[in-house]
């Protein structure tokens, strides 16, 4: 993939390839260099949602709030304390 990205943009940084990524979330043209990478990266969601054993698909904003649950029950067994929490 890497390769190909690179022949259509020889000056194609990782950064830039990310900018384009971001862009191609909300267009989905299928004729994008980076359209790869886009479904690469859904995938890649799918599994690690699918390890976690949450149903799929899932806004940012669940991920982000089921994450930090884990982060809070993890450290609680660990007997850490828990983390200060910006308020809502």
């Amino acid at each position: 993939m890497r390769s190909s990205l690179l022949a259509s943009d020889p000056q194609a940084t990782l950064t830039s390839l990310y900018n384009q990524l971001e862009v191609l979330r909300d267009s989905r043209a299928p004729s994008s260099p980076v359209y790869p990478l886009l479904i690469a990266h859904q995938k890649l969601d799918q599994a690690v949602a699918a390890a976690y054993g949450w149903e799929w698909p899932l806004s940012e904003e669940q991920i982000l709030e089921r994450l930090l649950a884990l982060n809070l029950e993890r450290a609680a067994a660990e007997g850490l304390a828990e983390p200060e929490r910006e308020p809502a």
